[in-house]
């Protein structure tokens, strides 16, 4: 009764510790280990070291993601000593020794062993060279695609597009025209609408940019649902793929839920999950369904 897809929506959870890539979280990961024991600051006669400020980065990446970089430190060690003053008068008050205490305690041991164990055994192995190696095979499958520049004039009518098309064919100049006229978002670019490929433009309009031959061809009037339009063609090209910054963070990332969902289908292999509770069982058996149609 378990699903792998399900199981990568707390994959998405840990992922947070990588700090947006699965390179950066271990290069930081490494540099807190090297540093552990260095002292940062003092609480009475305890003290907050730089471990104590990576585990706290680590529970609070969301927060830190909203907050400029240069105030992130000064933060954690906010959060550390408001931290290290409750726990001593909450010890103090003895409840440290509640029964609810003892079951947090446990439940915050085991997410800390499943943190530790993701980062060593999962995001560990994903490595710039395995990054490397899943960008070259995706060069040597990439087919390049025909792709167009193109700017248009958008107008309401086929008579205010028929009026314009006979001005540009008296010399008008395209752009000055958008700018003009266009109903368009980027009429104040003068109609650019950079490179596009096949899919991604209405058809007619699509159709009719990609009948252009040459650069400063003008197409007749073409109507689409959102109006008419006169298309410029500025210059055609074949795709070409993204560089491997562009994209290693997207790599890595399917790394790391390919490497989360292998591991975790061996761990789950021999394990037999229970739930008690029918109704429970139910709407887990149900994600595990919508899941797997997916």
């Amino acid at each position: 009764m378990r699903k792998s897809n399900m199981r990568l929506i707390g994959a998405v959870g840990l992922a947070v510790l990588l700090s947006s890539s699965a390179l950066t979280g271990a290069m930081a990961q490494d540099e807190a280990i090297a540093n552990a024991d260095a002292v940062v600051a003092m609480v009475g006669d305890d003290s907050i070291t730089e471990a104590d400020l990576a585990f706290a980065a680590e529970d609070m990446a969301q927060d830190l993601a909203q907050m400029p970089p240069e105030e992130r430190r000064a933060f954690l060690v906010r959060v550390l000593i408001d931290m290290k003053v409750m726990s001593k008068a909450a010890r103090d008050a003895g409840m440290d020794q509640t029964e609810i205490f003892a079951q947090r305690q446990k439940y915050l041991e085991e997410r800390a062993l499943r943190r530790a164990y993701f980062n060593e055994a999962i995001a560990g192995t994903i490595t710039e060279e395995a990054a490397r190696a899943e960008y070259d095979a995706f060069i040597q499958q990439f087919q390049p695609q025909d792709e167009v520049h193109a700017s248009h004039i958008l107008v309401e009518t086929e008579e205010q597009a028929d009026t314009l098309k006979a001005e540009l064919d008296g010399g008008a100049d395209f752009a000055t025209l958008a700018r003009e006229h266009s109903i368009d978002p980027g009429a104040a670019n003068g109609g650019d609408l950079g490179f596009f490929g096949r899919g991604m433009m209405v058809q007619p309009f699509e159709e009719a940019a990609f009948a252009l031959t040459d650069a400063g061809d003008v197409s007749e009037p073409v109507q689409s649902q959102f109006g008419w339009h006169i298309i410029q063609l500025t210059e055609k090209r074949q795709s070409a793929p993204p560089s491997f910054e562009q994209v290693a963070a997207q790599i890595q990332n399917q790394l790391l839920m390919r490497s989360f969902t292998a591991r975790m289908d061996e761990l789950m292999a021999d394990v037999e999950i229970t739930i008690e509770d029918a109704e429970l069982k139910a709407a887990f058996e149900a994600q595990d369904a919508e899941a797997d149609a997916e």
